[in-house]
């Protein structure tokens, strides 16, 4: 019985499979595929999540046929045909860069960054380094990254190199930073940290150099335009006067030079600070705010100055060693809150490392947004080497092209500073807006309270206090006049070359923006105006369209000097006040006054000889 029903069973159990077997293998196919569809939409979502976690590849800019950066894949044991070709592209990089030129290796044209093997960079490098030698010119490696976006290959590097020029007859690049910020806020003290390169005792001894008055070294504060010099050798290290005993040494021996503008910071000289600003045709300003009192005084009012003359400006959170981390930062986020309202839009990026610097110096010519921030010491020295390499980088703002269509032009020098030099004469200091200026040229000065120009010889030329033979469009100096007679000159006046038929002014119209008034703008108002390296006090004639202007609006404007005419040029920017009163904009039409239009149109007639 067992055994039958247990055959039974068995034969009662076959049979079923035998019965379902159709079925059951249908089942067993479909549970496969759906297995198999399972498995397959696993696979694509694991496939979309490594594909998420995959770093794709890095990207710079496309490659741009202008401008002095240059992107190489490699230079590995180029022919000679080749190396003269690359000698060639690297001398018209370095000429489009002003004597600087930036080279990325393992980058190709479209900008993949696809990096090198160290045996195949360390050869790319010996064969730039060639290369500059060829031109007259030293590298200076800033940066190596690591790029390994593909986990199958071999880490490999891109870098970042520096070519300059070796200095030679005085054609060093010559960059102006105006230094801005709030009364005690340590602006003199940290350039003369940089200057003379020694750090200060915490009581201002390093500032002691920069004062050109008693009562400045009294009271420790700036009333005075001071301009103070950084230089950078070609290989890129400091040149200051810790190693040179003077201005000549430091140009002979620099490739590159900062020229800082130091301004006054009390509130009570903004009219000396206003005048640095738009005479001195600064590249950039260095906005100086003390960490323990953070963003205070005149800052604001500075940061506004710089931004509605648009110059391009930086950080540098000061006297970091008095405060705790904590106040830094706070003084750091409330910077940050300013530059990002609607009416700075700014981004700012604060330096930490040197990577950092180098990327802030790139972007920061590149985007008009990007605001670096540095936080230092003057005292312990903390990130000031950051700061140095961030100088060292930054390019200049105009490109070769645009130099040399200024250079063409007929000369044109702005009058900022009047001296009597014993054994010397009349000096004026100024900057060569245009054109060409050679010693022993003659040119024109005006114009004088009558609207007329008068003849004068250019003697000796100094440039950064060191004799020079020629001064080039954009270059400050100071030019010897001889006996010309001293009191014929003032600030605000333009020597220019006889060929020039300049057009003088004793009103004028403008495109404004109000920027700030007590109660309203209208006609009979009195503001002083600040045009360049003008600067006089005019009356508003008329407001085209409107009665008065409020705060914020936009009017074109027609002002008359009280004093005495002067030179203006179509389009330059424009910034008067009076009191709390603040306003910008542009010249937009000169109207030459009728008593003084004989005298334009027979300007060669009204010439004297002195």
């Amino acid at each position: 019985m067992v055994d039958l029903s247990e055959g039974g069973a068995v034969s009662v159990g076959h049979s079923r499979d035998r019965q379902g077997s159709g079925s059951g293998n249908n089942d067993r196919i479909t549970s496969k595929k759906s297995r198999t569809r399972r498995g397959k939409r696993g696979k694509r979502r694991r496939n979309k999540k490594s594909n998420r976690n995959k770093t794709p590849p890095p990207y710079l800019p496309p490659e741009a046929e202008e401008g002095n950066i240059e992107y190489k894949l490699k230079l590995v044991n180029p022919t000679q045909y080749r190396f003269e070709h690359l000698a060639t592209q690297l001398k018209w990089r370095l000429q489009e860069g002003r004597g600087e030129a930036v080279y990325q290796i393992g980058v190709e044209d479209n900008g993949l960054l696809v990096g090198l093997t160290e045996a195949d960079m360390k050869a790319s490098l010996n064969t730039l380094k060639k290369m500059a030698e060829k031109v007259g010119a030293d590298i200076t490696l800033l940066r190596e990254r690591e790029v390994d976006y593909d986990s199958d290959r071999n880490t490999r590097k891109i870098a970042e190199v520096l070519v300059r020029k070796v200095p030679d007859d005085q054609q060093f690049l010559d960059l102006r930073v105006a230094v801005l910020g709030n009364v005690d806020s340590g602006k003199s003290t940290l350039l003369g940290v940089l200057t003379q390169g020694e750090l200060d005792n915490g009581r201002g001894r390093a500032r002691l150099n920069l004062f050109r008055h008693l009562h400045e070294i009294q009271t420790g504060r700036t009333s005075s335009i001071s301009f103070e010099i950084l230089g950078f050798n070609s290989k890129g290290e400091v040149v200051n006067y810790s190693e040179s005993r003077t201005a000549e040494e430091i140009c002979e021996s620099s490739s590159k030079m900062i020229t800082f503008i130091d301004l006054a910071g009390h509130h009570k000289y903004l009219k000396t600070t206003i005048f640095g600003l738009t005479s001195y045709c600064p590249d950039f300003a260095m906005l100086v705010v003390s960490a323990n009192t953070g963003i205070a005084g005149t800052t604001r009012e500075h940061l506004g100055l710089a931004m509605a003359l648009k110059v391009p400006i930086f950080i540098v959170v000061s006297k970091v060693d008095l405060c705790s981390r904590g106040t830094v930062e706070r003084t750091v986020r409330q910077l940050e809150r300013v530059l990002k309202q609607p009416g700075c839009n700014k981004v700012p990026m604060v330096v930490l490392n040197p990577d950092d610097a180098v990327t802030a110096a790139q972007q920061f010519t590149q985007s008009t947004c990007i605001t670096p921030i540095f936080t230092l010491s003057s005292v312990s020295g903390k990130s000031l080497d950051l700061l140095k390499v961030f100088l060292n980088i930054l390019p200049p703002l105009s490109n070769s092209k645009e130099q040399e269509e200024l250079m063409q032009q007929l000369t044109e020098f702005q009058v900022d500073e009047i001296y009597s030099v014993p054994d010397v004469g009349t000096v004026v200091g100024g900057t060569l807006y245009s054109g060409v200026c050679r010693e022993g040229e003659r040119l024109v000065v005006g114009p004088t309270d009558e609207g007329c120009f008068l003849r004068l010889k250019v003697g000796s030329i100094q440039r950064n206090r060191s004799a020079c033979r020629v001064l080039r469009a954009g270059q400050a100096a100071t030019l010897a006049l001889g006996n010309f007679e001293r009191s014929l000159l003032r600030k605000g006046m333009v020597m220019v070359s006889p060929k020039m038929n300049p057009t003088i002014c004793c009103q004028f119209e403008a495109a404004i923006v109000l920027l700030f008034h007590a109660k309203t703008f209208r006609r009979g108002s009195q503001v002083t105006i600040h045009v360049g390296n003008v600067r006089q006090t005019a009356t508003v004639e008329c407001l085209h369209g409107k009665d008065e202007l409020r705060t914020g609006e936009r009017a074109v404007v027609r002002f008359h000097f009280i004093k005495h005419p002067e030179y203006l040029r179509l389009g330059a920017k424009l910034l008067f006040r009076e009191g709390v009163t603040k306003g910008i904009g542009h010249v937009t039409c000169l109207l030459p006054p009728s008593q003084n239009h004989n005298q334009n149109q027979n300007h060669d007639q009204n010439l004297q000889d002195y």
